[in-house]
């Protein structure tokens, strides 16, 4: 079981938009030394949506190739297409990609039963560890308890994302999945308490700018220690707030090319921070000392 600080990698672009491989095997040499546990290619904060499904593969293939195995690649390979989602959960497997992350489908609303149908039609499709994601804040559709504990029992379908930022639901999908089951918080706010309930880490943005923190934080609260996570965890709390001032991942890029990581870019309809949001976002990089 993958576990602890799971970076949703942006992905680097240069001011026209393009793809920067450069800046992307920077990026992924700075979390591996900064203790990042993995590395989500090409999620929501990848901006997988404006991405290709050429550029898509290859960011992958490229993050692989750049880890060269030090710590899993997960894929994001969610679409509001069954037919789309089983044909980048299957590149992505050729690609050498350790697992998939895969969003329930946004826009057109599928039922419970439509949902457990989908991933089960995934996973009967590609035979590579499978994350269900669920944030319904994005997508206008809500994956229940329920339906995570039917798909608990599907081959291939080894976690859940949950990114309501709802601390019950860690009982919940605990009781009707079984300890062998990840269940991974997607909402930075709550990631300690999360964790502290028996979460089994974090699939962060949050981590993007501050990772060794991030990563000393969730691994202190998976094995119970209160007091120190929370220590930790106050000095990133404004980054947890300031990192949403804008949809994501708007701020974290700004963030992340403050840091000389990385360059400029972004892609439309997405647009670069504005300069009446740069005073927050970068007081709480001062706070979490990333800069």
């Amino acid at each position: 079981m993958i576990q602890g600080s799971i970076v949703a990698l942006v992905t680097p672009m240069d001011e026209r938009g393009a793809v920067d491989k450069e800046s992307l095997r920077r990026l992924v040499e700075f979390h591996i030394t900064e203790g990042t546990d993995a590395l989500v290619a090409v999620g929501t904060t990848g901006e997988s949506a404006t991405l290709d499904e050429h550029e898509h593969c290859d960011v992958i293939k490229s993050i692989v190739e750049y880890v060269g195995g030090r710590i899993p690649v997960i894929a994001g390979t969610g679409a509001n297409s069954t037919t789309e989602a089983i044909n980048l959960t299957r590149l992505a497997k050729e690609a050498g990609a350790d697992a998939c992350l895969i969003v329930t489908p946004y826009y057109n609303k599928p039922t419970q039963e439509g949902l457990y149908l989908h991933h089960k039609a995934i996973s009967d499709a590609v035979d590579i560890p499978q994350i269900l994601y669920n944030v319904p804040g994005r997508t206008a559709c809500d994956m229940l308890p329920e339906t995570v504990g039917r798909l608990s029992h599907v081959k291939n379908i080894v976690g859940v994302k949950e990114a309501t930022g709802d601390l019950s639901r860690v009982k919940k999908i605990r009781d009707l999945t079984g300890d062998d089951f990840a269940i991974y918080t997607g909402d930075d706010a709550t990631s300690r308490e999360f964790c502290l309930l028996g979460g089994n880490g974090s699939i962060t943005v949050t981590g993007n700018v501050a990772p060794k923190l991030v990563h000393e934080m969730i691994m202190l609260a998976i094995v119970g220690d209160e007091e120190n996570a929370l220590a930790i965890d106050k000095k990133l709390a404004a980054l947890h707030k300031n990192l949403f001032i804008q949809s994501n991942p708007i701020p974290v890029k700004w963030a992340v090319a403050e840091m000389g990581l990385m360059g400029k870019g972004i892609r439309l309809p997405l647009t670069w921070l504005t300069e009446d949001c740069f005073d927050a976002v970068r007081d709480a990089m001062r706070q979490a000392e990333v800069i």
